[in-house]
């Protein structure tokens, strides 16, 4: 390459890294403050493990349980014996339906009730805070997003907003929200570029903007050998 042409290429190379600059640099900046986010607090907090738990309690058959068949459930029914808020309960599957009744007794447990629900969320609750509210949702906020509607959301008045997710027709906690787990669930947003499902790490913003990102270093990799070749 001749003297001309190399200088004529470096004004070239110094606008496109400003261009790429100015493309990459603010998604640049939301990555490393993001990645700094998630590897400075603990997966198990943003889990909220520290907030709520899911009890496994063992099985207590000193008094001998009924059968299914003495509770009149269903031969073809999916049935599984389990400990639940203290007493042993079946847990049973009629096709799409699910349930729970005693196990000893027979008595139907579920779908909880406002009261029952709130019940469930406070046993499982480890914070501090009183219960705030205690909803019926029919449609699944974004923060609970996967989980099966209707469902119960009640919420705490602790620092953090702690908000536990019941099933209504298996008692089980399905998802623990709270300030650190929102702004994670943001920042992921922000960082994979999906705006959408927050899923999708192979959609192509991401991709188109990895792309100007080695171009904008190999760029200034190209700028750093001339400057340094021009100095020797």
């Amino acid at each position: 390459m001749g003297t001309g042409e190399g200088h004529s290429l470096a004004p070239w190379l110094r606008r496109a890294h400003r261009v790429l600059a100015l493309i990459v640099g603010v998604q640049a900046l939301l990555w490393m403050a993001s990645g700094l986010y998630m590897t400075a607090i603990s997966i198990d907090v943003i889990h909220g493990d520290h907030l709520a738990h899911t009890t496994h309690e063992s099985l207590d058959l000193r008094t001998p349980v009924a059968s299914p068949k003495q509770l009149g459930i269903a031969d073809d029914a999916r049935v599984k014996l389990k400990r639940w808020q203290g007493r042993e309960v079946y847990e049973v599957g009629e096709g799409a339906a699910t349930r729970l009744v005693d196990a000893r007794s027979g008595v139907r447990l579920t779908p909880l009730d406002r009261r029952a629900a709130r019940q469930v969320a406070q046993s499982l609750y480890r914070g501090k805070g009183a219960v705030e509210a205690v909803n019926w949702l029919t449609r699944v906020p974004a923060e609970a997003g996967g989980r099966p509607a209707p469902l119960w959301q009640v919420r705490f008045g602790d620092a953090v907003s702690t908000t536990l997710y019941i099933s209504p027709f298996t008692g089980e906690r399905l998802a623990t929200r709270h300030t650190w787990w929102r702004a994670f669930d943001l920042l992921w947003m922000l960082h994979i570029m999906d705006y959408d499902t927050r899923e999708d790490i192979n959609n192509p913003l991401l991709r188109i903007a990895a792309v100007f990102g080695l171009a904008l270093a190999l760029v200034g990799l190209v700028l750093a050998v001339r400057m340094l070749r021009r100095t020797a």
